[in-house]
């Protein structure tokens, strides 16, 4: 079988880490396995490194991009379906809106017997004003057609793209992500090596947000609900570490100003996957505070690592945190609720603990990066057959 997985760019965060992670396990099953990619952005953390240290050599074109460009879409185009008949593959897996649509149209012009996307979220919400949104769904409803199936990383996702009428159920397969997380899940709790990075001691509460620093992550809500916290209930008056970068980090370090924690809040920047474990380790809780998320790699690789997490309930998060039971789900854009669920955490440590330890089981059981390849090859096997 001859793969070829087509991808916007290796930038940091979850898609480009399961492209990679799913390309190793391909060859290491004598699959013939490509990726091909655009460049990474100059203010975006990129992930070469990881492919390298996987042995992925990406097939790189540099008109793909993550913005729309009529005349860079068809020169992507064109090139892609000239690779694709030259290479002939026998599976084209196009990852992300914009090579999705793209990657698969060429592998339609180009012969491609099967054509599988893998929605890892969606821009359908808290991204873009009515228009553009209704734009894009229609985009998405005509590449639905041109790709055999559509895979989603959690149920709630395939329930959501359903009910904005990309495709029917049928269409659709989920299969999570798959993760290197035993080293997380080795991790002693607290090390300290962030705490004495930003001169913290051990008493001081510390949570933490691991991703892009971008509209749809909604941080000022994190910064707001920190501000809410009634500093008498904690031990200390509690700091916030942003492990990321993005458009949004003026904005959060104005607000961070204003609000008058600018000194408790501590902007990381970009941290590869080989310095994260130092970051997870520190933190006392796990904060996503999205406005629409798929299944985020940030939440699964902290329960691996045995720390507590509070989200908000959007998207994919509700398929892998059980309120109560291996985290806390809050409503979106709640700030008051946002931080009482930190404050619970921060206050009551027994009952985090056993929910940060039944959050470790779950996740070491259901993500792996052999599991994520072995569904796939499943999946390819069976449309391949019917192809």
């Amino acid at each position: 079988m001859k793969i070829i997985q087509i991808v916007a760019r290796l930038n940091v965060g979850g898609v480009a880490v399961q492209v990679i992670l799913a390309d190793e396990q391909f060859r290491a099953r004598g699959l013939k396995s490509r990726v091909v990619c655009g460049q990474v952005g100059p203010d975006e953390g990129d992930m070469s490194y990881l492919a390298a240290e996987k042995g992925t050599a990406p097939h790189v074109i540099p008109e793909l991009g993550r913005a729309l460009s009529p005349a860079r879409d068809l020169a992507t185009l064109v090139k892609l379906w000239r690779l694709l008949r030259r290479e002939r593959p026998d599976v084209v897996h196009t990852h992300t809106a914009k090579a999705g649509f793209v990657g698969r149209l060429a592998a339609r012009l180009a012969g491609v017997p099967v054509v599988v996307h893998t929605f890892h979220g969606h821009v359908f919400r808290g991204y873009f004003g009515p228009a553009k949104t209704r734009f894009f769904i229609a985009l998405e409803q005509f590449g639905a057609r041109l790709a055999d199936r559509i895979v989603t990383l959690t149920e709630g996702l395939k329930r959501e793209l359903v009910g904005y009428g990309i495709a029917p159920a049928a269409k659709f397969a989920v299969i999570p992500l798959g993760l290197e997380l035993a080293p997380l899940a080795a991790l002693p709790r607290h090390g300290g090596a962030l705490r004495r990075e930003l001169g913290l001691d051990a008493s001081t509460p510390l949570v933490g947000a691991v991703g892009r620093l971008a509209p749809v992550k909604h941080l000022d809500l994190l910064l707001d609900a920190a501000a809410c916290i009634d500093v008498q209930k904690l031990r200390s008056p509690l700091h916030i570490a942003l492990a990321g970068d993005g458009e949004c980090r003026p904005a959060l370090e104005a607000q961070a100003r204003a609000l008058g924690i600018v000194e408790r809040v501590h902007f990381l920047g970009w941290r590869d996957t080989r310095a994260l474990p130092a970051v997870y380790g520190d933190l006392d809780v796990l904060v996503m505070s999205s406005h629409n998320e798929g299944m985020p790699v940030s939440i699964i690789e902290a329960m691996a690592a045995g720390v507590p997490v509070v989200a908000t309930a959007v998207g994919g998060v509700p398929d892998l945190v059980t309120d109560g039971q291996t985290g806390a789900l809050v409503p979106p854009d709640d700030a008051g609720a946002l931080a009482g669920a930190v404050t619970r955490v921060l206050t009551e440590p027994a009952p985090a603990q056993r929910m940060a330890d039944a959050a470790r089981r779950d996740v070491l059981e259901r993500f792996s990066p052999a599991r994520l390849a072995d569904d796939l090859t499943a999946l390819y096997t069976a449309l391949l057959e019917r192809a």
